[in-house]
C-alpha cells in the first residue's frame, strides 16, 4: 500500500495541567489570561532558590483511575493516563470497532518517575534494601505511561515512550503520525507527560540557576520575552491527542480538529544546555516542518513559542523565528503560554500541541502574560496581555530540550 500521502487528522484532546484538569477549564483559564503559578505546596521549598511553580492542585488520581493501578504507579503516569483517557472519549474512539493491532501509544516524558525514584531512595536510605518498592522500577521507567494505557485500551499496536528533553511531547506527536503515514497503524494515541516538582528535581535545576527566582511574586515569576525574565517556572501535567489517517476518521465519522500537517526534528550541535546562539538548527527544524506541511511561512497565523522566560532561549528563538519568516515574523502572532502553565517540561509539547488544536478551532491565540518591558532582542508581536481572536488557518508549535533537541509542528485547518 501506498502511504506516502496519507494524511494525519486530530481527533481527541486531553489535559491535566495546573489552569484545569481537562481541556474546556483548561482552555477557558488561558484565554482569561489566568496564571497557574503559585508557591509550591508538594514539598517545603524554603530552603531552594526557586519557590515557585504550577502544580496539578485538587489532585486524587484514584478520582480518575483504578485506585490500587494509582497506587502502583508514578505522578507523571496518573497525569498521562488521565489525559489519555480524555483524548479518546473526546475522539470517540471504540476500541470494539478497532483492529487492536492498529492501534499504538506513544506517550513520552523528559524526566519519568521523579518521585518514586526520590522515594524510594528514601526507603532504602531509612529501612534498608528489603524495604525498597517491587513496584519501583516499572512505576519510574519513562515507558510506563505508555505500556499502563495501551493495556488500558487493549492496543497492541507501536508502543513506546519518547526521551527528548523538553523537545519530548512535539517529537512523540511527530514519530507518531510518521507512524501511521507509514501504513503502520490508523491510530495513535500520543503526547507527554511530566511531574518533576519534586526536591530533588528542584535542588538540580536550581544548581544550574536556571529557575525563576521571583518567590515573592509567583503569578508574575514566567515571564518570556520580558526584559526582566530570570529563569523558568516549573510546571506539571500532560498533554495527549488521539491521532488518525483521514481515510479511518472519515469511515468512523469521527469529528476532525484540524490536520497535523508538518513536523520535523533537527539537533543543534552545540552545547548540552543552551541553544545554538543563532538559532540554526530550530531554524532548520521550523524550515523542513513548513516543508513537510507544504507551506509557505506566510502561510502561518500563529506560532505557540517554545518561550521558557530564560534568557538565552527567547532571544535566540526569536532570532530564529525571524531568520525563518523574514518580513512576515512581524505580522505573525506569537504567545508562550509557558507565562501561564509554566514549563511542562517533557510534557511541555504536548499540552501546547492541545493549545494549538484549540485555537484553531476557537478562531484566538491566547496571550502571553506578565510582558510588561520587552526585551529590546524580543521585538516581535508575542500577544500581551490578553487573548485575541484572529482568523488561523495555520499554526506551528516549537520545543526545545537540553541536549540540543528541536522540534517544529504544524497543524492546519482541514481541507480536502
Amino acid at each position: 500500500m501506498d502511504t506516502s500521502s496519507r494524511r494525519v487528522v486530530v481527533t481527541g484532546l486531553g489535559a491535566v495541567a495546573s489552569l484545569g484538569h481537562e481541556v474546556d477549564a483548561f482552555w477557558a483559564a488561558l484565554l482569561a489570561g489566568r496564571s497557574g503559578v503559585d508557591r509550591v505546596s508538594l514539598f517545603d521549598p524554603t530552603p531552594y532558590a526557586s519557590h515557585v511553580g504550577a502544580e496539578v492542585r485538587g489532585w486524587d488520581p484514584a478520582d480518575h483511575m483504578d485506585p490500587k493501578e494509582a497506587r502502583r504507579n508514578d505522578r507523571y503516569t496518573h497525569f498521562g493516563f488521565v489525559a489519555a483517557k480524555q483524548a479518546c472519549r473526546d475522539a470517540g474512539l471504540e476500541m470494539g470497532r478497532e483492529d487492536p493491532d492498529r492501534v499504538g501509544v506513544m506517550i513520552g516524558s523528559g524526566i519519568g518517575g521523579m518521585y518514586t525514584y526520590e522515594s524510594q531512595l528514601k526507603v532504602l536510605a531509612e529501612r534498608g534494601p528489603r524495604k525498597v518498592s517491587p513496584f519501583t522500577i516499572p512505576s519510574l521507567i519513562g515507558n510506563m505511561c505508555s505500556g499502563l494505557f495501551a493495556i488500558e485500551l487493549g492496543a497492541r499496536g507501536p508502543n513506546f515512550g519518547v526521551v527528548s528533553a523538553c523537545a519530548t511531547g512535539t517529537h512523540a506527536l511527530g514519530e507518531a503520525a510518521h507512524a501511521i503515514r507509514r501504513g503502520d497503524v490508523d491510530v495513535m494515541v500520543a503526547g507527554g507527560s511530566e511531574a518533576a516538582i519534586t526536591p530533588f528535581a528542584y535542588a538540580s535545576f536550581c544548581a544550574m540557576k536556571a529557575m525563576s527566582t521571583r518567590n515573592d511574586e509567583p503569578r508574575r515569576a514566567s515571564r518570556p520575552f520580558d526584559r526582566g525574565r530570570d529563569g523558568f517556572v516549573m510546571g506539571e501535567g500532560a498533554g495527549v491527542l488521539v491521532l488518525e489517517s483521514l481515510e479511518h476518521a472519515r469511515a468512523r465519522g469521527a469529528r476532525i480538529y484540524c490536520e497535523l500537517a508538518g513536523y520535523a526534528a533537527t539537533c543543534d550541535a552545540y552545547h548540552i544546555t543552551q541553544p545554538d546562539p543563532e538559532g540554526k538548527g530550530l531554524s532548520m527544524a521550523m524550515r523542513r516542518a513548513l516543508a513537510a506541511a507544504g507551506l509557505e511561512p506566510t502561510a502561518i497565523d500563529y506560532i505557540n513559542a517554545h518561550g521558557t522566560s530564560t534568557p538565552y532561549n527567547d532571544k535566540f528563538e526569536t532570532l530564529a523565528i525571524k531568520r525563518v519568516f523574514g518580513d512576515h515574523a512581524r505580522r505573525v502572532a506569537i504567545s508562550s503560554t509557558k507565562s501561564m502553565t509554566g514549563h511542562l517540561l517533557g510534557a511541555a509539547g504536548g499540552i501546547e500541541s492541545v493549545i494549538c488544536v484549540r485555537a484553531l478551532a476557537a478562531q484566538a491565540i491566547p496571550p502571553t502574560i506578565n510582558l510588561e518591558e520587552p526585551d529590546p532582542d524580543c521585538d516581535l508581536d508575542y500577544v500581551p496581555g490578553q487573548a485575541r481572536e484572529l482568523r488561523l488557518r495555520a499554526v506551528l508549535s516549537n520545543n526545545l530540550g537540553f541536549g540540543g533537541q528541536n522540534s517544529s509542528i504544524v497543524f492546519r485547518a482541514l481541507e480536502g
